[in-house]
């Protein structure tokens, strides 16, 4: 049951604490930009089936993979794209431990 709860409040909530630490001045705009980066996950549309929930979706999903992480890695060297670059990032991150749930757990 927390794992759901941890999944979607690190998808939700955690980008507006991390613009509100680092972009105080427009702490609203970044965390709405940081949470609009779960567009991503169209890519799950496909899959067969679209939602498993002991499918570990980084490196299986299109824009999961580590070539696609390695990209929004790179955007973080230009300023323009920082703050998506941060969003992508910190959706990988939690998806990603959705893997160490499903292995672990």
């Amino acid at each position: 049951m927390i794992q759901p709860i941890l999944h979607y409040s690190l998808h939700f909530l955690f980008p507006f604490l991390i613009a509100w630490i680092f972009c105080r001045e427009k702490w609203i705009k970044a965390g709405l930009i940081m949470v609009s980066t779960m567009l991503v996950d169209l890519d799950h549309l496909l899959a067969t089936p679209i939602f498993d929930p002991n499918r570990c979706s980084i490196n299986f999903h299109y824009l999961h993979t580590y070539w696609a992480i390695g990209f929004y890695t790179t955007l973080l060297f230009f300023p323009k794209t920082r703050i998506v670059a941060i969003g992508l990032l910190f959706h990988m991150l939690t998806d990603f431990q959705d893997c160490l749930w499903i292995k672990y757990c």
